[in-house]
């Protein structure tokens, strides 16, 4: 026994010392597989195909079982979705579209990916590679679809204003249009619509930038959206029911308390029972990861510090843990030292930190946007330290 044993961790030694130990983003291309040099973390690059590669936004779900979905680029085909087995790290090519498309949207239930190409809404199987038709939004309705519910029954969005739109196309970057689109309080639509029965049914309609539009992980009638614009000016959180949704029926999440507050980057908690968002009271001073229970209201709160600060968090499947993709001195909490994918582990009122990532090479224009691994074992994000945008795994 003690032989098989001593054989047994002998081998894991010598495959953590055949990894070269690097500082990450020192080479250009990094080795597939490498030992990050300033947190002795091992980082797998997990999309080795030519061309740009991303993940997805930090709250929108990529996983489907052991696979995880993600966009590529490359010359031969443009952009398409992709998985890759966690495992094997063998890619697949799940879409062979012609024209540009765009959506995260993946439901595990049947194992599905829904994307939107213009005005029509499709959904393509991961297994078969099967692709169908979902929806056409009608002339006088184009709209957006962000988001499908806990039991794939329902799909919901947003619709917006041609006016709105202009601002867009007239003030592309996000520092040009963003105070623009919300001082101008044009009307947005929240909708769903039904799947089975391609019936798309309006919620309600309010003179705010409605955003960020989930729903629940586990209740298929609980949808999240924020009230977009300068956090320091919103009350940015709100859920509602959608049988029976209004607009004088959303609950509001979470108040802001004092000048100056903001709350934002909102997630759903993989049992569906809390929502957490970034919390600075008052903002780019002091900082916590913030949770509400969506039923009562209770809060409880875990403070960083700030060179711990990320642009967005999110929470292991065991929902014991958190992560972080930090950030440059040019975001709000001007960290001189937060350009590092973080661990969190709550203890009493705070996260006790681990650095598992040097970010040091990464231009933060583009979000690493974290999510943890189905076995909650790894920490994959994007970066492009190599050059290209690509997506990686750190060990935890």
């Amino acid at each position: 026994m003690n032989k098989i044993l001593f054989a047994f961790f002998s081998a894991i030694s010598l495959t953590s010392l055949a990894q070269p130990v690097l500082e990450t983003g020192s080479r250009k291309p990094m080795p597939d597989t490498w030992i990050d040099a300033s947190t002795k973390h091992m980082i797998v690059r997990l999309t080795n195909k030519p061309g740009d590669n991303a993940s997805f936004y930090f709250h929108n779900n990529p996983f489907v079982g052991n696979k995880m979905v993600f966009y590529s680029t490359d010359s031969s085909h443009g952009r398409q979705l992709y998985t890759v087995d966690l495992k094997m790290r063998k890619l697949e090519q799940i879409t062979h579209q012609g024209t540009p498309m765009n959506g995260e949207i993946v439901s595990a239930k049947g194992r599905n990916v829904y994307y939107q190409i213009k005005d029509s809404v499709f959904v393509t199987n991961i297994d078969t590679k099967n692709t169908q038709l979902v929806f056409v939004f009608p002339a006088g309705f184009k709209a957006s679809v962000t988001t499908v519910n806990a039991d794939e029954s329902l799909l919901a969005g947003y619709h917006s204003t041609d006016a709105e739109k202009e601002i867009y196309r007239k003030n592309p970057a996000k520092h040009d249009y963003f105070q623009k689109i919300y001082e101008a309080r044009l009307p947005r639509t929240l909708f769903v619509i039904d799947i089975n029965n391609k019936q798309l049914k309006r919620l309600f309609t309010d003179s705010a930038w409605l955003n960020h539009v989930q729903f629940s992980s586990t209740d298929p009638n609980l949808l999240m959206f924020c009230h977009e614009g300068p956090w320091h000016k919103v009350d940015r959180i709100w859920t509602v029911d959608i049988r029976n949704a209004s607009k004088d029926k959303a609950k509001l999440m979470h108040k802001r308390t004092m000048d100056m507050e903001i709350a934002g980057h909102e997630w759903f908690s993989p049992d569906g029972k809390t929502i957490w968002f970034d919390l600075q009271q008052p903002r780019g001073s002091t900082f916590f990861v913030a949770g509400v229970n969506v039923k009562t209201l209770e809060e409880k709160k875990y403070k960083l510090d700030r060179n711990e600060w990320s642009i967005h968090f999110t929470t292991s499947p065991d929902q014991q843990l958190f992560a972080g993709d930090g950030g440059d001195p040019g975001q709000v909490a001007k960290a001189p030292d937060g350009r590092w994918i973080y661990l969190f582990k709550p203890e009493g009122d705070h996260f006790k930190a681990e650095k598992l990532v040097n970010m040091q090479h990464h231009n933060y224009k583009l979000e690493p946007n974290v999510h943890f691994s189905p076995d909650g074992k790894w920490i994959i994000f994007r970066a492009n330290f190599e050059g290209s945008t690509q997506v990686y795994a750190v060990k935890i």
